[in-house]
C-alpha cells in the first residue's frame, strides 16, 4: 500500500508541475438549445469544452451558460442520448469586446438516426470512433441500457455478440466470450470506473452486485477476446467497462420502483409466486463548475432460483443391476460426498472391534457367538459405494437473494484542465455461487475506494477492494457437520459421519442374518437372489441408520435428521457455528490495492499517436487460515507493469497502423511481455477493415498459488512450491519405494481391490502410477489472431463481422495426489490409501493421505470462432438486430479436460422502437443457444451437457412526462420455460415486472 501512495504522489506532484500556465481571462457563452424541427427545449444536454474538463448542462428551459478560463480558440460540444453531437468552434475574433460574452449561441439538435457512430474509449484506451477500433468491441448507450429487454441492464449484455452467460444466482451472472466460460471467470477483466471488480479472494469479477445501478450507469463497453497487451494479466478472455454517470454532466433527482414475480407456475420450484422488490435513488449537484457530488442507495430482495437437479456425478458406482445408487452423489444434494466402499470394513480393525463383538454397541445385532467380523471375513460385504444421506440444497443454502448497493462520489475541478475526484462504491447482500462446491454467499460485502486526477490527455489513479466474507459458507461442509451431530447424538461411540457408515455396514449384514443367511451362505446363491437380497439389505440397512428402529432388544437412534424438524433445525444452528476447517464459514477479509497512471502525448507529439501508462498492484490474503495458508501471517502478492502504444494514420487517413507492448510482472512469476499489433483499413467512409495479433496471459488466481483448504476428502493446495514442500506431497519410503500416486491411478487401484474382496493383490498395486515430480503452476499463454469488418450501408445498415484464431499453452489444471504411509520394513502401507482423506498437520505431523494441487498440462489446443451482427433502421423508429457466434475447440488431446463450456451455436435477435409514439415504445430480443458440454470442478466426474434453450425478454415503456417519469412492464424469460445456463447451476423461469422510473431531466 505504501508503494502505491508513493507512486500516486509522485504522479500528482509531476501532474500539477507540468501543467500548462492559462491566461486568467474569462468568457461567457449562453445559450439555448432545442429539438430540431419541433424547436421544444431539450433539458439536461452535456455542453462541455473540447480538450478541458469544463462544462455544463441545460436546465428545465433548455438555457446554458458556461465561463470559461482560457483564451480562444476553443470548441464547444453539445451532446444528449439519441441526438446527434454538434460542436462549435469559438475564435479571438468571435469573443472580442471587453465583456468578452456571447449571448444567444443557440443549437438544435436532430434526434439520431444515423448507425456506426458511437465513440469508444476501451480498444485502444483512446477515444475513437467506433468505426475505426482495431479490434471487435461492442457498446451499449445509455438508452439502450435503459430500455434493455431484460429485467436488468447488466443482464442485457448477454444479448451482445460473443458474450456467453453462467447464472449462479438471481443476482449474480459471470460474462465470458470466446471460450473456457465458467461460473467464476478468472479469464475475464470487468472494469467499472477504472477499478476492477473482482473479488480479491477469487480473482474473478461479481457481477454486478458491487456495481452502478441502472440509474447512474452511462455506458458498457466490451472487448470480446483477449486484451492483456493494454489491460494486463487476466484480460485473457475479454474486458467488460462499465462507466457511472460524472455529475457534472449529469445532475438532478432521479428514482427508479420496480415489482416484480417469479417461481410462477406449476413447474415452478418454489411454492410461489414469490416477489421481487428492487428500488434505486441517485441525487447529483453541480455547483459554479467548480465542484459537483453524487450519491446513489440501491436495494433488491427476492426468492432466488433454486438448484434441483438430481444428476448423480457418481452414476458409475451404480452395483450391475440395481436400480438405484447407494453410492450417489447428486449435484443440488449436500452431504453425500462422504462415501465409502462397504468391502473396506473386512480391512479396518476398528470396524471389527465395535462392530464384530456381543459387548459392542451392536450388542444383540446377531446371535450370541455370531459377529459382523464373521460375514465379512466370508465375504458378505460386497464391493458396493455408500454414501451419507444428503439433504437437499434448499434445506441448508440461503435462497433470500438481496443486494444493497450505495456509492457516493465527489469531483473538483481544479482548474480548466484537471479534475480530481474520489469516489465510493459497495456491495452487501446474500447469494449463491457455484464453484467446486456451492457456496452461500451470505451477508458478505466487498467495498472499493477511489481518488483520481484527469485531464483529456491523462489520469493518475488508486483505489483499493476490501472484502469481506460475512457469514458466508460451504453448503456440502454444512450438511457434514449436520450429519456429524446427528451421527455423534445417536451413538457417543462416535463423532463423525464415519458412525453412520460404520452402522450401515453393521446394519446390511444384519440383513442377511435376518434372512436365515449364516456367514458364505450368501456366495452359494443363485445369481437373480444374490441381487434381490443386496438391494433389500441397502434399503433396510438405508432405513434404520436414517430413520432408527427395534432390532431385538435394541432401539437404535437415527444418524440422520429430517428436514425442518427441531432436531435438523437445532443441529443446522450449532453445524455453522466456527470456521474452515472446524466449522462451514469462511473468516476472509482479502484486500487488493492497485494504482495505475496512463498519459497520452497527444499535446507534445502530431506525427503519432502515442501513450503510454503502467500499474502497480498488490493482494494481502486475509483469510485468518480459512481458504489461504495466512493464519499466522498474511500473505502478500505483488504485480507491477507498464505498456506503450503507437499508431500512424497513413495515406489520406485511410491506413492506421498501430502497436503496443505490455511487460508485467508478478512476485511468484517470470516477467511476461504481450505485444499486439494492429491495421485499420478504410475502403470508404463507411467501410473498415480490421487486423489484428496479440499474445496474453493469465496469471494463476490466489487460489492457484495460494489455496490450502480442506475439502473433507482431500484438501486443496496452491501450486507454488512451498506448499509441495509443506505437506512432502513427492514422498519415498527408506528403502526408495514411491509412497506418493497419482489419483487415477489409485482409483483404478481401490477398484481392483475391493473388486477382488477386499484382498490387495500384486495386479492391483500394478495399477499405481507413482507420483515422481512436482511442476509448479505457471501462468497459461495465448496467441490470437482476428480479421473483421465493420460496414454501414445507406445509413440505416450496419454489417459487422469478425473470425478469429487462438492458441493456447501451459493451460493451469489440478491433479490430485494420494500418499501411502510406510511400513516398519520400508514398504508401502497400500491399505492406507484405500479411502481418502485431507492432507493436515498436526502438532507439526502430516496426516492425511489426500491433496489436489493446481499445476499446468503442456498440451496445445486451438479454438476458432465468428461473429456476424447486423442491425438495420427501418422507417418510423423501427430498429431490427441480430447476431450469430460461432466457437469451436480443436485438437484436444485424448483425457484432456478442456473446461471450454461454449456452444458452438448461439443467436440473438431483437426488435425495437424506442419511439414508437411520443411516449410509447418497446423492445423484445429472443436469444437461442445450442446444446454444449459442461465441464467443471463442481460436476466432476459427472461432467453432461447443457441443453439448447431458447428464451424471450420483453419490455413496453410509456413515458409520464407530466411527471417525469417512465412507466415500463416487461418480462425476463416471457414463455416461463425453465432452463440452465451451467451444469450445477440454478434452474431459471420467468421474471413479470413493472417499474416507475423518475428523472429530474428526463434523461
Amino acid at each position: 500500500m505504501k508503494k502505491i501512495i508513493v507512486i500516486t504522489a509522485v504522479s500528482l506532484l509531476f501532474s500539477i508541475s507540468s501543467m500548462e500556465i492559462y491566461a486568467q481571462g474569462t468568457y461567457t457563452i449562453s445559450g439555448h438549445v432545442t429539438e430540431d424541427g419541433t424547436g421544444e427545449p431539450i433539458v439536461g444536454v452535456n455542453i462541455v469544452v473540447m480538450g478541458l474538463v469544463i462544462g455544463t448542462i441545460t436546465d428545465a428551459d433548455g438555457n446554458y451558460s458556461l465561463a470559461i478560463r482560457r483564451e480562444p480558440p476553443f470548441t464547444l460540444q453539445y451532446s444528449y442520448v439519441g441526438y446527434l453531437p454538434v460542436t462549435r468552434e469559438f475564435t479571438s475574433e468571435m469573443l472580442g469586446g471587453q465583456d468578452r460574452i456571447m449571448n444567444d449561441i443557440d443549437i438544435s439538435l436532430k434526434v439520431q438516426t444515423l448507425i456506426g457512430k458511437e465513440v469508444v474509449i476501451s480498444a485502444s484506451r483512446i477515444e475513437e470512433d467506433i468505426m475505426e477500433s482495431p479490434v471487435t468491441i461492442e457498446k451499449m448507450d445509455i438508452r439502450a441500457l435503459n430500455q434493455s429487454a431484460s429485467d436488468n441492464y447488466y443482464k442485457s449484455i448477454a444479448n451482445l455478440k460473443g458474450v456467453d452467460v453462467a447464472t449462479s444466482s438471481i443476482n449474480f451472472q459471470i460474462l465470458n466470450t470466446r471460450g473456457f466460460g465458467t461460473t467464476g471467470n478468472t479469464r475475464f477483466v470487468q472494469l467499472i470506473d477504472g477499478m476492477d471488480t473482482q473479488a480479491p479472494a477469487l480473482n474473478f469479477p461479481i457481477g454486478n452486485l458491487n456495481g452502478p445501478s441502472e440509474l447512474d450507469v452511462e455506458s458498457v463497453e466490451l472487448i470480446p477476446g483477449t486484451s492483456s497487451a493494454l489491460y494486463g494479466p487476466n484480460a485473457f478472455n475479454g474486458v467488460l467497462l462499465i462507466n457511472s454517470k460524472n455529475p457534472f454532466e449529469y445532475q438532478g433527482l432521479s428514482a427508479t420502483a420496480k415489482l416484480g414475480f417469479n417461481h410462477i407456475g406449476n413447474n415452478a420450484d418454489f411454492d410461489g409466486p414469490a416477489p421481487l422488490w428492487e428500488g434505486s435513488i441517485r441525487y447529483a449537484k453541480a455547483f459554479n463548475n467548480k465542484f459537483a457530488f453524487k450519491v446513489n442507495l440501491s436495494y433488491m430482495r427476492a426468492e432466488d432460483w433454486h438448484g434441483t437437479y438430481t444428476t448423480d456425478r457418481e452414476i458409475v458406482r451404480t452395483p450391475a443391476g440395481f436400480g438405484f445408487n447407494p453410492g450417489s452423489d447428486r449435484l443440488h444434494f449436500m452431504g453425500d460426498e462422504a462415501a465409502i466402499n462397504l468391502s473396506i470394513f473386512r480391512l479396518s480393525s476398528n470396524w471389527n472391534t465395535f462392530a464384530g463383538t456381543s459387548t459392542s454397541y451392536y450388542n444383540n445385532i446377531f446371535e450370541p457367538g455370531l459377529t459382523a467380523r464373521d460375514y465379512a471375513a466370508a465375504g458378505d460385504l460386497p464391493s458396493h459405494i455408500v454414501s451419507v444421506s444428503p439433504y437437499a440444497e434448499s434445506d441448508l443454502i440461503d435462497y433470500g437473494a438481496e443486494n444493497l448497493k450505495a456509492s457516493a462520489g465527489i469531483f473538483y475541478r481544479i482548474n480548466d484542465k484537471l479534475e480530481l475526484s474520489g469516489l465510493f462504491s459497495g456491495g452487501y447482500g446474500t447469494s449463491i455461487y457455484t464453484g467446486a462446491q456451492r457456496y452461500s454467499l451470505s451477508n458478505f460485502g466487498i467495498n472499493q475506494y477511489r481518488i483520481q486526477l484527469r485531464s483529456d490527455n491523462f489520469y493518475v489513479r488508486a483505489y483499493t477492494t476490501m472484502e469481506n466474507s460475512g457469514d458466508s459458507y460451504i453448503t456440502e461442509f454444512l450438511a457434514k457437520r449436520i450429519n456429524d451431530i446427528a451421527v455423534g447424538d445417536a451413538n457417543p461411540l462416535f463423532s463423525d459421519v464415519s458412525g453412520y457408515l460404520a452402522t450401515y455396514g453393521a446394519l446390511y449384514l444384519r440383513y442377511l442374518y435376518n434372512q436365515g443367511l449364516m456367514p458364505g451362505d450368501f456366495q452359494a446363491l443363485p445369481d437373480i437372489q444374490k441381487l434381490a437380497i443386496q438391494q433389500d439389505a441397502h434399503y433396510y440397512a438405508r432405513n434404520i441408520v436414517d430413520n432408527g428402529g427395534l432390532i431385538e432388544s435394541t432401539q437404535y437412534r437415527p444418524m440422520h435428521f429430517s428436514p425442518g424438524s427441531p432436531e435438523f433445525n437445532a443441529a443446522k444452528k450449532e453445524a455453522m457455528l466456527g470456521t474452515v476447517p472446524e466449522g462451514p464459514r469462511f473468516n476472509d477479509n482479502t484486500n487488493l490495492y492497485h494504482g495505475e497512471f496512463q498519459y497520452d502525448f497527444k499535446n507534445e507529439i502530431s506525427v503519432i499517436e502515442l501513450q503510454a501508462g503502467g500499474s502497480f498492484r498488490l493482494y494481502d490474503l486475509n483469510s485468518n487460515g480459512t481458504i489461504f495458508d495466512d493464519k499466522d501471517e498474511d500473505v502478500i502478492i505483488t504485480e507491477y507493469g507498464g505498456y506503450v502504444q503507437a499508431g500512424k494514420w497513413l495515406a489520406g487517413r485511410r491506413i492506421k497502423l498501430s502497436g503496443s507492448a505490455r511487460y508485467d510482472k508478478n512476485v511468484n512469476f517470470k516477467g511476461k511481455i504481450n505485444p499486439r499489433i494492429s491495421a485499420v483499413v478504410k475502403a470508404g467512409d463507411n467501410h473498415v477493415f480490421r487486423l489484428s495479433y496479440q499474445t496474453g496471459f493469465r496469471l494463476p488466481s490466489t487460489q492457484g498459488q495460494h489455496i490450502d483448504l480442506n475439502v473433507i476428502s482431500y484438501r486443496l493446495i496452491g501450486g507454488l512450491p512451498r506448499y509441495a514442500d509443506k505437506y512432502n506431497i513427492v514422498r519415498t519410503s527408506s528403502t526408495g519405494m514411491p509412497l506418493s500416486f497419482e489419483g487415477f491411478s489409485v482409483e483404478a487401484f481401490r477398484n481392483e481391490v475391493f473388486n477382488n474382496g477386499a484382498v490387495i493383490t500384486p495386479q492391483a498395486i500394478s495399477r499405481l502410477v507413482p507420483y515422481t515430480g512436482f511442476s509448479p503452476v505457471k501462468p497459461e499463454r495465448i496467441n490470437s489472431a482476428e480479421i473483421g469488418y465493420r460496414g454501414v450501408i445507406n445509413n440505416n445498415f450496419m454489417i459487422d463481422v469478425a473470425y478469429y484464431y487462438n492458441i493456447y499453452n501451459d493451460f493451469e489444471t489440478q491433479v490430485r495426489i494420494v500418499a501411502a504411509s510406510e511400513l516398519p520394513d520400508g514398504s508401502p502401507n497400500y491399505a492406507t490409501i484405500l479411502n481418502g482423506t485431507a492432507f493436515a498437520i498436526d502438532n507439526g505431523i502430516i496426516t492425511g493421505n489426500t491433496c489436489q494441487i493446481y499445476t499446468n498440462v503442456s498440451s496445445q489446443v486451438t479454438a476458432q470462432g465468428a461473429v456476424a451482427g447486423l442491425t438495420y433502421k427501418f422507417p418510423g423508429g423501427f430498429s431490427l438486430d441480430g447476431n450469430y457466434n460461432w466457437n469451436v475447440l480443436q485438437n484436444v488431446p485424448d483425457g484432456f479436460l478442456s473446461m471450454y463450456n461454449t456452444p458452438e451455436h448461439k443467436f440473438n435477435i431483437g426488435i425495437s422502437n424506442y419511439s414508437l409514439t411520443d411516449n410509447f415504445g418497446f423492445n423484445i430480443t429472443w436469444r437461442w443457444q445450442d446444446e454444449f458440454l459442461w465441464e467443471s470442478a463442481f460436476t466432476i466426474p459427472a461432467n453432461g451437457y447443457v441443453p439448447e434453450y431458447n428464451s424471450i425478454d420483453a419490455q413496453t415503456s410509456y413515458k409520464l412526462r407530466s411527471l417525469k417519469s417512465v412507466l415500463r412492464i416487461g418480462a425476463s424469460n416471457l414463455i416461463n420455460k425453465k432452463y440452465i445456463q451451467s451444469l450445477g447451476g440454478p434452474n431459471i423461469g420467468g421474471l413479470y415486472y413493472i417499474s416507475l422510473t423518475f428523472d429530474e431531466f428526463m434523461k
